[in-house]
């Protein structure tokens, strides 16, 4: 019992900082579902081109080699990183989904996929399949405590990523919940059709979401690759998967529902990663999924669609 009470306080620090990633992906899901029903597979490619941008600027800002203050890089490759993938969320919902809005869904559902397809591609033909390394900015724990004689550990990177994560949810809800666009996306969520009789340019409602979501992934995808060390074009597939998991879980359409969701497979994983072979992590956590929805298939926050005849 002694030995195990360290390995559980490590365990819940990584599922803290992995599950902050998957909610951060998981919003820009679950809002693009809120506001016009659909799922827009393209998402993890976008967290994923944010994670190189992120790279890129901090290579060519001389990271590695000490020449510009720390707080300058990393604000520099989360400000760029946070427009170059705005506008990628932008022409995306402008590509793939504006001309076939009026479409059966599985038009723009196939349109998400091949937009997909084409981004890994395109970063994979521009920076090549192979792993690229991240410099390690941020060397060292914030914290080191012993627990019955075993260290416990939060290393600045998990830190900057929970901390970052919980800012940034504090923001969205805030602004979603006092601002004037966050009121036209609320009232575009419940009627679209009655928010265009009202005079919301439901448009611009639609491209926000998708912007807002971009800016989200891209934060996830900088600090991902500063905890990890490093990336390639396939990570935005894998994590995007974990994320529409997260976001079913919680509840599609929710955004508490993201946050708790991806919390919670966050957790999920990595106490599955702990006390099982690695290679069940997936299946426990897909199996999670499994059993929530077959008692709640809304998920934990969703609330059931009502059909108004």
């Amino acid at each position: 019992m002694n030995d195990l009470l360290p390995v559980l306080a490590q365990q819940v620090i990584n599922g803290l900082s992995l599950g902050s990633i998957y909610a951060l992906i998981a919003i820009g899901y679950t809002m693009v579902y809120g506001i016009i029903g659909m799922i827009n597979f393209a998402h993890g490619e976008i967290y994923m081109i944010g994670a190189y941008v992120g790279v890129v600027t901090i290579t060519a800002l001389g990271a590695a080699s000490g020449a510009m203050p720390l707080a300058l890089v990393l604000s520099g490759a989360l400000i760029i990183a946070v427009v170059v993938t705005a506008a990628y969320g932008w022409t995306v919902e402008r590509v793939a989904y504006r001309p076939l809005r009026g479409s059966p869904r599985l038009v723009p559902l196939i349109s998400a996929i091949g937009m997909s397809i084409f981004l890994q591609n395109y970063v994979q033909l521009g920076q090549g399949a192979r792993d690229i390394s991240v410099p390690p900015l941020l060397p060292g724990n914030l914290f080191e405590i012993d627990v019955e004689g075993f260290p416990v550990s939060l290393s600045l990177t998990r830190a900057l990523i929970i901390f970052a994560t919980l800012a940034l949810m504090i923001a969205l809800t805030l602004y979603i919940s006092r601002s004037r666009m966050g009121r036209a996306c609320r009232a575009c969520s419940q009627d679209m059709g009655m928010a265009n009789l009202l005079g919301i340019d439901t448009n611009r409602v639609i491209s926000f979401t998708f912007v807002v979501g971009a800016i989200l992934a891209a934060v996830g995808g900088v600090l991902i690759g500063l905890s990890i060390g490093k990336i390639n074009p396939f990570i935005g597939f894998v994590a995007g998967i974990k994320a529409f998991t997260a976001a079913v879980l919680g509840g599609i359409g929710s955004i508490p529902g993201a946050m708790l969701g991806g919390v919670l497979l966050g957790l999920t994983e990595t106490f599955a990663s702990a006390f099982l072979p690695t290679e069940y992590k997936d299946v426990v956590a897909f199996g999670l999924l499994v059993l929530i929805l077959l008692f709640r298939p809304t998920g934990l926050l969703g609330t059931p669609d009502v059909e108004k005849v």
